[in-house]
């Protein structure tokens, strides 16, 4: 039963799971027909290492209409205001000191929160200090907010993919992403699946307002995905692959993987051990299942893990092809959802055992997802 079993739910996810194996959608560049003013947020702590790259694609986005950068730095310990202070382009760069983080507040969302109350245009751009931007970025997600009329646009930036370790890892962790949230579920005004990526997030302040403001997500984590929640009620989202937009962060090797993984996975499922081990259990099923009937069972178990474990490989293509790895890989992706789960469960261990998250030399011991 338990092969027919994750045969089904292979068959289900492929067919009725909001196409979530596909490889988009992403932007192509454009130029939108208006230009209304862009705020660009930026919350940064500890980024000497890539503020730099950062922030000169997004001094030098080539945008028609009126743009500014504003840096917050969010009490770094190094050299991060100091550089970006010293960067060309300063007309168009403000950098602000950030205050102590008030209680109940997380990091970022308090560092945004200043940025976001700092300005006053009409959109608003969040990015991290870790993203390089294409020129015609900032144009694109403009045009298309103005085209669509959606109240938020969100892209999935390209992550680092230098290091063997990145290579072999760093695409499940955007084909997972998509199983979590199908693009096409998050787009449909339908739907209640609501999600972001943080890395590019351009918000309407309207839509801001209408949720409070940032302080509706203070708390939060994973602040991307909360504030998609917040604005998708009376609110309409695009999420999409982007073509202009990287990651400059390097996960040079597999513990470093392994940490950024563990720092969000336990919050995603809100620190319940029901929760954990009901993901376990249906990871074990979709991912671990297959290859355990197709390698040990026999007759029909045999056959239904083979097919179970064709559908999955065969969803993980699109993913491998965006990443420009080879189909090689596709078979491997139990044992590459393996690692995730351990570090997932590892994260539970940190957290029950009362070292919470950390994350840029702060502690979370009761971080809300």
């Amino acid at each position: 039963m338990i092969a027919v079993a994750a045969l089904l739910a292979w068959a289900w996810l492929l067919a009725l799971h909001g196409r979530f194996w596909q490889s988009g959608p992403a932007l192509a560049p454009m130029r939108p027909r208006g230009a209304p003013p862009v705020a660009v947020v930026v919350p940064a702590r500890d980024e000497a290492d890539m503020i730099a790259r950062s922030l000169a694609s997004l001094l030098a986005q080539d945008y028609p209409g009126p743009f500014r950068v504003v840096l917050v730095d969010d009490n770094s310990q190094d050299a991060t205001a100091a550089i970006a202070r010293a960067l060309p382009g300063a007309d168009r760069l403000t950098v602000i000191a950030g205050r102590p983080r008030p209680a109940g507040w997380a990091g970022k969302p308090w560092a945004v929160h200043q940025g976001v109350a700092a300005t006053d245009e009409a959109l608003v751009l969040l990015t991290d200090a870790d993203i390089a931007h294409d020129p015609t970025h900032l144009s694109t997600l403009v045009a298309h907010a103005e085209a669509t009329g959606c109240d938020m646009v969100s892209e999935m930036v390209r992550l680092n993919t230098t290091s063997f370790a990145e290579r072999a890892l760093i695409p499940a962790f955007v084909y997972f992403f998509q199983l979590l949230y199908p693009f096409a579920r998050v787009n449909d005004p339908l739907s209640a699946t609501a999600a972001a990526a943080g890395g590019t997030v351009l918000i309407r302040r309207t839509a801001l307002s209408r949720i409070g403001g940032i302080a509706a997500i203070a708390d939060r984590l994973i602040d991307d995905c909360a504030l998609a929640a917040r604005v998708k009620p009376g609110g309409r989202l695009w999420l999409g692959h982007s073509d202009l937009a990287r990651s400059i962060r390097p996960y040079p090797g597999v513990a470093d993987i392994w940490r950024m993984i563990a720092r969000s996975a336990y919050v995603q499922l809100r620190h319940s051990p029901l929760l954990l081990a009901g993901s376990l259990l249906g990871l074990a099923l979709l991912f671990l299942a297959p290859p355990g009937f197709a390698l040990f069972g026999t007759g029909w178990q045999r056959a239904a893990g083979l097919l179970a474990w064709a559908g999955m490989a065969a969803s993980f293509l699109p993913t491998l092809h965006r990443y420009r790895r080879s189909r090689a890989w596709a078979p491997l992706l139990p044992a590459i959802a393996a690692f995730y789960m351990a570090a997932t469960l590892a994260a539970a261990a940190s957290h029950h055992f009362g070292r919470g998250v950390s994350w840029k030399g702060r502690a979370y011991a009761a971080s809300r997802a």
